[in-house]
C-alpha cells in the first residue's frame, strides 16, 4: 500500500488550498478513504471520511461546511477542498485508507500552515 499527498503549502486565515493523495497498492475504488491531521504537538485528529463510489462523506464538526472531500477513482485520487482556512486548521494531512481512520498510515504527509 502507498499513499502519496501533496497540495500543501502557506497561506493566509481565509485562504483555500486543495490537497490530493494517489493511493497504490490496493484495490483503491473499493476503498473507503480518510483524511487524518496532525497538528504540531497534538495527536492525530480524523478530519472526513468518504465511501468507495464517493456518494457520501462525513467531517469533524470543526471542518464541515468549509472542507469538502471528493475522490477520482478513475485517477486513484483522493482530494481534500479547504476553504476558508483558520490557523487552528495548521497541520500535516495525511490520506488513509479506511472509513474514520484516527492515525496516519506511514505516508509522508503534506504540511498546511495558515497564519498572517
Amino acid at each position: 500500500v502507498q499513499l502519496v499527498e501533496s497540495g500543501g503549502g502557506s497561506v493566509q486565515p481565509g485562504g483555500s488550498l486543495r490537497l490530493s493523495c494517489v493511493g497504490s497498492g490496493f484495490d483503491f475504488s473499493d476503498t473507503p478513504m480518510s483524511w487524518v491531521r496532525q497538528a504540531p504537538g497534538k495527536r492525530p485528529e480524523w478530519v472526513s471520511s468518504i465511501t468507495r463510489g464517493g456518494m457520501s462523506s462525513n467531517y469533524v464538526d470543526s471542518v464541515k461546511g468549509r472542507f469538502v472531500t471528493s475522490r477520482d477513482n478513475a485517477k486513484n485520487t483522493l482530494y481534500l477542498q479547504m476553504n476558508n482556512l483558520a490557523p487552528a486548521d495548521t497541520a500535516v494531512y495525511y490520506c488513509a485508507n479506511g472509513w474514520v481512520i484516527r492515525s496516519p498510515q506511514g505516508s509522508q504527509g503534506t504540511r498546511v500552515t495558515v497564519s498572517i
